[in-house]
């Protein structure tokens, strides 16, 4: 029974991880286009790709963060075992994502706040 419980715990945790994972991607990488072209003084073509690859950065480390974590254990071969060990994975991947978030709104600020600083002390033309 333990194996068909970790199948089935599997077949939860993927499809969860890589659904938050597309959601949080998509909600960041939609709205920092806006940072992006600050950052890069309104030219589109550079900020959407540098916002692509930072996307592509985005789902490589969450998606191998995930796939690191994915084993289970459970400590009976009950659901409620299987349940608790669920959570406590989502709950964990949801934490490290929530992190990622934050830092990389970081870094889109403090990219806006360096161009904002190079635009200042740039010599006057």
């Amino acid at each position: 029974m333990e194996t068909s419980l970790i199948l089935t715990g599997y077949a939860i945790y993927l499809p969860v991880v890589i659904l938050l994972t597309f959601y949080v991607s998509r909600v960041l990488f939609k709205n920092s286009k806006v940072f992006m072209l600050d950052i890069f003084k309104g030219r589109e073509e550079i900020a959407s790709s540098t916002n692509r690859l930072f996307e592509t950065g985005f789902y490589l480390l969450n998606l191998g963060f995930a796939l690191r974590i994915l084993k289970l254990t459970l400590s009976y071969d009950t659901y409620q075992s299987l349940v608790e060990a669920l959570t406590y994975k989502i709950g964990g991947f949801s934490i490290y994502l929530g992190v990622m978030l934050f830092l990389n709104l970081y870094f889109f600020f403090r990219g806006k706040r360096k161009a904002k600083e190079a635009q200042h002390t740039a010599p006057q033309a």
